[in-house]
């Protein structure tokens, strides 16, 4: 078995309910590492929901339950054990509205690994200029890192919280709808970074737009009220997909 064609996420029979509301029904999906996995289907199917069962984010949203499986590098990180901490560093997230800190670009990117106990101010300018450079943003800023981050573009934002998620050393990035607030320009800025990410990084991107899923994307999960219908090679998914409503859905006849 090749590095690409190992497993790095594997979801069993997954349900999640918002108290009593069942909103994820007997999910199973393998994901695999370093490939660019893209969630599709109408708003309110589950998808975000479903990313954000990946690392956990959910817990912070009184009353939901998870049952079922998720295991990464084969561990359940639904298991009491785990280490919230570790867990969502292990597993970063880069969310639909770009959200820096109000303060320096370069104190936005360290922010976690001073979080996680880097202290020594060269190791911190070595995170700084990898984690830009990274995100496809250093050329950019190196010569204002100590200005405020609010005064980037939105598509800069974006990339600096792309770079301030791969500062801590994720394996797994989360992206919901990570472009969905940019221009077309910033867009493709955005695609072409997770095309390069890949080579490091296992990518699970939620995208309600189709053609970016077929631009971005290796495999391709279609979901519609809270099931997983169809999920393969993103090519076979979009020209002979095999259920009657993932076609009628890229055929546009709804959702």
């Amino acid at each position: 078995m090749t590095e690409y064609n190992k497993i790095k996420i594997n979801v069993e029979n997954l349900d999640f309910f918002y108290g009593k509301n069942k909103v994820l029904h007997d999910i199973s999906i393998d994901i695999p590492t370093r490939r660019v996995t893209a969630l599709i289907g109408p708003s309110g199917c589950g998808k975000s929901t479903f990313l954000r069962t990946l690392n956990r984010m959910n817990d912070i949203i009184d009353g939901t339950r998870v049952t079922g499986n998720i295991r990464i590098d084969n561990k359940d990180i639904y298991d009491t054990g785990t280490d919230l901490v570790e867990l969502r560093k292990k597993v970063g997230m880069v969310f639909q509205k770009s959200n820096p800190f109000p303060k320096s670009i370069f104190e936005n990117v360290v922010y976690g690994p001073k979080i996680h106990g880097v202290r020594d101010k060269y190791k911190l300018a070595e995170i700084a200029e990898r984690s830009l450079r990274n995100s496809a943003l250093w050329d950019e800023v190196k010569d204002r890192l100590h200005s405020n981050a609010l005064g980037l573009s939105g598509g800069q934002q974006q990339r600096l919280c792309i770079a301030r998620a791969l500062a801590v050393g994720p394996e797994v990035l989360l992206m919901d709808e990570p472009a969905s607030a940019l221009d077309p320009r910033a867009t493709a800025h955005i695609e072409e970074l997770i095309g390069e990410l890949k080579k490091e990084y296992t990518i699970v991107i939620v995208t309600h737009n189709m053609q970016q899923a077929a631009r971005v994307s290796d495999f391709t999960a279609f979901f519609y009220l809270g099931e997983l219908i169809e999920y393969g090679p993103t090519e076979g998914l979009f020209t002979k997909p095999k259920m009657k409503q993932t076609e009628e859905y890229i055929t546009g006849r709804f959702g």
